[in-house]
């Protein structure tokens, strides 16, 4: 069976504020000048490779979408300087924290999207993602904020389309109710199998998933971390969804 099509963007918008307090000057310098160094540009023509889009050496190319202040992305990048990371963010404080810590630490293998995920998901080619990180989305708890939750059917179909056969998908969240709907999602999306054998592998997170600042603020105030994992099939015909 044909892999998924290229899905039109949602037009409901899945993200908050994208600024919070004034930016400094330097911090300003930072967008104004080192961000357009690392920044993807989706009105060139898309790359034949995700590769493409790094210096030779890299052997394959992760996503975050959300990064927050960065911490997990930067801490990725440097432990696989092989791995190409693009980071997505609307939110610029957190995108100017992730600048910084580029430059500070030297890394090459970093490139940045400010804004909506699904505009860049919609350019990057076919099967060119090996993994996909989704820590801790907006959780729109309110029942009339729901249609504004990332995750979502659609959503993991555009997914499915760039992402490598085998390739896998982390998504972790603070809400139960959000846990409940991603794993619906993933049921309507042939595509994907959850890789959970038991309460453990969604109650720890592995030795490559580094903790950061809102796991810490959730755990502090007593909520306790969902860690999903899926696996994108060889075809999206296969039917083997884990029922949890």
């Amino acid at each position: 069976m044909a892999e998924p099509e290229k899905a039109q963007i949602q037009p409901i918008r899945t993200f908050g504020r994208r600024h919070g307090r004034k930016l400094s000057a330097r911090q300003q310098r930072l967008l104004a000048e080192e961000l357009p160094l690392l920044e993807i540009d989706i009105n060139a023509p898309p790359p034949r490779a995700a590769t493409d889009l790094f210096p030779p050496g890299i052997r394959d190319v992760w996503l975050e979408i959300g990064f927050g202040a960065g911490e997990h992305l930067i801490w990725q990048a440097e432990q696989n300087p092989d791995v190409g990371f693009i980071g997505c963010e609307p939110y610029l404080d957190g995108v100017v924290k992730v600048v910084d810590a580029v430059l500070a630490r030297g890394l090459s293998n970093v490139r940045v999207f400010p804004n909506d995920a699904r505009h860049l998901l919609n350019w990057l080619p076919e099967t060119s993602i090996g993994r996909v990180f989704i820590l801790f989305p907006d959780p729109w708890p309110k029942k009339r904020h729901h249609k504004r939750r990332l995750v979502s059917a659609p959503f993991l179909h555009t997914l499915a389309r760039v992402m490598k056969p085998g390739a896998e998908l982390r998504i972790a969240t603070d809400v139960g109710d959000y846990a409940r709907t991603t794993l619906l999602a993933v049921r309507a999306t042939p595509a994907f199998r959850w890789l959970a054998n038991g309460p453990a592998d969604w109650r720890n997170r592995t030795a490559d998933w580094p903790m950061t600042r809102y796991e810490e603020k959730a755990r502090a105030e007593g909520r306790r971390p969902i860690y999903l994992r899926f696996e994108r099939l060889v075809s999206n015909a296969d039917p083997k969804i884990l029922q949890k």
